[in-house]
């Protein structure tokens, strides 16, 4: 994805600065999610948020009207989002369930901490869809990064916040 910098001008305008990066995995299903978020955003949100512009520019005074300043800000945050969305798409490769026996995006992947018999199962997914309610993790995530390249049996330690962690893979789907 990309590396986001805001900067404040002279005058105190801030500007969003985007850094077009690398490629932003999706499966299949994420990448039609966030394809209809943007068209939902650019086809019904912009309009609604320009019918609230317009309402709040017709009463009066703009210096101190309160629904003006929260019209331009619903609007700077669709815009925002529009922005973010089609530049993950535009960099977007789908990938699908890997069967191959090195992990990599798209990977499944049972691990094993240090020398606990308990096994925990994540699949590796680009930035935009990692959750880890669900199991999926980012390859970028600290785990993620170490894992990718390992193979079944391969043992690995990576740096935490309290520590270095030892993993074991056990098994790659």
């Amino acid at each position: 994805m990309s590396a986001i910098n805001k900067s404040k001008l002279d005058g105190g305008r801030v500007i969003t600065i985007t850094k077009m990066s690398q490629k932003e995995y999706l499966s299949k299903e994420r990448f039609k999610e966030l394809t209809a978020e943007l068209e939902q955003l650019k086809t019904v949100k912009r309009k609604e948020v320009a019918k609230e512009l317009e309402y709040a520019k017709s009463l009066g005074d703009l210096s101190e009207n309160a629904e003006y300043q929260e019209a331009r800000e619903a609007q700077a945050t669709v815009e925002d989002r529009i922005s973010v969305l089609e530049n993950v798409l535009a960099h977007a490769e789908i990938v699908t369930a890997h069967h191959s026996n090195i992990v990599e995006v798209g990977s499944t992947v049972v691990v094993k901490k240090g020398t606990e018999s308990a096994t925990k199962t994540y699949t590796l997914v680009g930035s935009e869809e990692s959750d880890m309610k669900t199991g999926k993790i980012s390859f970028k995530a600290p785990l993620g990064h170490a894992l990718m390249g390992k193979k079944k049996g391969e043992s690995f330690t990576f740096s935490t916040p309290s520590g270095a962690a030892k993993y074991t893979v056990v098994s790659i789907d």
